[in-house]
C-alpha cells in the first residue's frame, strides 16, 4: 500500500506545531535507529525527553489516528508515539527497512505500516522514495500532509538540498497482518463508501457491507 492523505492537518494546526519545534532540543536521529538503519542514518530527532512530546502527539496524532481514510487504510491496533524529525541541508536518509518490533519491552508491537506527516514544505529535496513492483515512487507531500506505506518496504529520504524539513514518523501494528488483505478491505471500504453514497438503501450496499465486515472478522488478530 502506498497512500497520501491530503490535508490532515489544518494550517493554523501547522502554524503552531512549527512554533513548538522551533523551541525543542534536538539530537542525533542514529540513536533510535537499529543497527542496520543507523549505517544509512542522517538526520535529527527531537529529544525524547523533551517536554514537547504531549503536546505535539495531541496536536499531530491525534488528527491522524481519527482520520477516517488512515482508519481505513491501516485498520491500526496499536499507534506507536510519533518521531519528530529534522533534516537540514545535506542530511538524508538512505535505503533501509523498518525494523519489525518496536517499542519498549513492556509494550512492544509489530511495524506493519509506516506514516510520515508532513509539518512544512518550503524546502528542497528531502523526497521520500520507495521502492515498489513497478519502479521507485517519489513523493513529496504538501504541510498537513501524511504519506502511508509498508513498513517492510524498502524506502529512504533523498538528501535535503535547501531549506530544512520537519516530519512526524510513526508506525502501526494493524488488526490485519497480512499487506494484500489490508490492500483488499481498503478497496472493499472505499467502493462500499461508494455504494453506501449513491443507493444507501440497496441491496448491492447491503452486500458489499456483509462481505467486508465477515472478511475484517476472519482476517483480523486482536
Amino acid at each position: 500500500m502506498l497512500l497520501l492523505i491530503k490535508n490532515v492537518l489544518d494550517p493554523q494546526r501547522i502554524k503552531e506545531v512549527q512554533e513548538l519545534l522551533a523551541t525543542g532540543e534536538f539530537v542525533d536521529g542514529r540513536f533510535s535507529a537499529g543497527g542496520e538503519a543507523a549505517k544509512v542514518k542522517y538526520n535529527q530527532e527531537l529529544s525524547p525527553n523533551s517536554p514537547l512530546q504531549r503536546r505535539l502527539n495531541a496536536m499531530v496524532m491525534s488528527p491522524l489516528v481519527q482520520h477516517p481514510e488512515y482508519q481505513a487504510a491501516v485498520l491500526p491496533l496499536r499507534v506507536a508515539t510519533a518521531f519528530y524529525a529534522r533534516y537540514l541541508p545535506g542530511m538524508t536518509y538512505g535505503f533501509h527497512v523498518d525494523d519489525p518490533v518496536m517499542g519498549p519491552m513492556s509494550g512492544r508491537y509489530r511495524t506493519d505500516v509506516s506514516t510520515t506527516v508532513f509539518l512544512n514544505d518550503d524546502y528542497e529535496g528531502g523526497e521520500i522514495v520507495i521502492r515498489t513492483v513497478y519502479g521507485e515512487e517519489k513523493i513529496r507531500g504538501e504541510a498537513g500532509d501524511a504519506v502511508v506505506y509498508d513498513s517492510g518496504s524498502w524506502h529512504k529520504v533523498a538528501e535535503v538540498t535547501k531549506g530544512f524539513r520537519l516530519v512526524a514518523v510513526t508506525w502501526a501494528q494493524s488488526l490485519v497482518k497480512d499487506p494484500q488483505q489490508r490492500e483488499l478491505l481498503y478497496q472493499l471500504a472505499k467502493a462500499r463508501e461508494g455504494v453506501m453514497e449513491k443507493l444507501p438503501q440497496s441491496v448491492e450496499a447491503a452486500s458489499i457491507s456483509t462481505v467486508h465486515i465477515n472478511l475484517l472478522r476472519m482476517w483480523s488478530e486482536v
